[in-house]
């Protein structure tokens, strides 16, 4: 475990995570309830046709840039103005992807009193014999102990051998555990990434999950396609053996301490302008918000 029952910082908001003016007295606190309350909010941009809806093009496009959880409430209240419990049809729901649930469930849950932060890896369990890169939430319970949950994944549309709300390791590899996994010859690297795009696979892949996955449970949850230093353009061979060793480190670090000391090395930091290849928008440089935008 990286965290102790006195490191609270994860039930802070972030910038990202920040719910704004969202009154939360009527939600509830359980992780599971909270869960599905996140799930009648969310559809993912992907998912249109499995549930039979035509996504209409700006959503699909927009909706997912829309980075921080005052956009997602903003958008969601536009499209009907009525509390988070209320489910709602496809046309009133924020049109996002795995990230956007995980952060959205994190967010309710730290505003709720729940420790929580959001995790990038890889799913085992969308693709058989692949490892799809994906996001969930991990919440800290009363014991100390950290539990996976993937609010994307739910038993009306997914047929998964677990309880989504309760995500077994080897199900869910977490970034460092799949890029140790692939540097000892465990697994092979062109089984780990986008499963629709076979160009988004590989080492390099997995090498940006864990700068994405330190930068995430250090504050700054990205979108899942940002990059910057060492999960930069300047790609994968061109790393040093210093660098390598950086993110053996990173994939093994387990304390706070130790978190937070790799996170302040330059090649990992998220400095406040990033470059983002949005599936929609292309490559953009953009700059980070160092507070909730209003």
């Amino acid at each position: 475990m990286d965290s102790t029952r006195a490191d609270d910082r994860h039930l802070k908001q972030t910038p990202y995570s920040d719910p704004g003016d969202l009154d939360v007295a009527d939600l509830p606190r359980d992780p599971a309830q909270l869960t599905a309350v996140v799930r009648g909010l969310v559809l993912h941009r992907l998912e249109g046709e499995r549930v039979g809806y035509e996504i209409p093009e700006e959503r699909l496009h927009n909706d997912a840039e829309s980075r921080y959880v005052t956009r997602m409430l903003r958008i969601l209240r536009a499209r009907k103005d009525a509390p988070l419990t209320q489910r709602r049809s496809y046309d009133e729901q924020f049109v996002g992807t795995c990230r956007d649930y995980s952060l959205l469930l994190c967010s309710l849950l730290r505003a709720t009193g729940t420790p929580a932060r959001v995790r990038g890896g890889f799913a085992t369990y969308f693709v058989e014999g692949f490892h799809e890169d994906h996001w969930v939430t991990e919440y800290r319970l009363p014991d100390g102990s950290w539990r996976l949950v993937d609010p994307q994944v739910s038993a009306d549309f997914y047929d998964v051998p677990f309880d989504p709300l309760d995500v077994p390791r080897d199900r869910f590899l977490v970034a460092g555990r799949a890029w140790r996994a692939c540097r000892s010859g465990e697994a092979d690297p062109e089984t780990f990434g986008v499963w629709v795009d076979p160009g988004l696979r590989g080492r390099w892949l997995v090498l940006n999950s864990v700068v994405l996955d330190l930068a995430a449970r250090n504050g700054v949850e990205p979108l899942p396609w940002d990059g910057w230093g060492l999960s930069g353009p300047q790609g994968y061979d061109s790393l040093t053996e210093g660098d390598l060793a950086l993110v053996d480190a990173v994939a093994a670090a387990r304390t706070p301490e130790e978190i937070r000391r790799l996170y302040a090395d330059p090649r990992l930091t998220v400095p406040r302008e990033i470059l983002s290849w949005a599936p929609f928008h292309g490559l953009r440089r953009v700059t980070l918000a160092s507070s909730p935008p209003a």
